[in-house]
């Protein structure tokens, strides 16, 4: 069962179980890849709704720091609960370990030895990545092994 069709279904349960708060976040969800599919006239596959899935948890991440700051509890609240819904769609994350030896492999696949070679590890990273590390972090961890 593709990602996709697992969201439909849990939509439909969330209906019956009269989940308002659920169904909504399921609602934006389904509504993000049907967005998607209509720019770009095409059917997304798993990797493609992972990164509208992983697109949807950064934007709540940052929207959580923005309502930090401002004291917005009950903002904070809303995102935190549409972020439980969406986070168990996204594959497991990888631990620290397991980006380290992804960077290395990538690093010596691209033959990448300065800072300036960045860009070719990131390229060769990101479709492993999506949806299982910040790629900030990854980034920063790039960065701090290339220089």
């Amino acid at each position: 069962m593709s990602i996709k069709d697992r969201i439909q279904q849990d939509m439909k349960d969330a209906m019956r179980a009269r989940d308002k708060e659920r169904l909504g976040t399921i609602r934006l969800i389904l509504a993000a890849i049907k967005q998607r599919e209509v720019d770009e006239r095409i059917e997304l596959d798993d990797t493609q709704v992972i990164v509208v899935l992983d697109k949807m948890v950064k934007q709540r991440r940052e929207s959580i720091t923005q309502f930090e700051k401002a004291s917005r509890d009950d903002l904070i609240a809303r995102e935190q609960s549409e972020l439980e819904v969406i986070t168990p769609y996204l594959p497991a994350a990888l631990s620290e370990d397991e980006i380290t030896q992804l960077i290395d492999a990538a690093m010596q696949a691209t033959g990448a030895s300065s800072i300036k070679d960045m860009g070719k590890v990131m390229g060769q990273l990101k479709p492993k990545l999506a949806g299982r590390a910040d790629m900030g972090a990854v980034s920063a961890m790039i960065k701090a092994r290339l220089s």
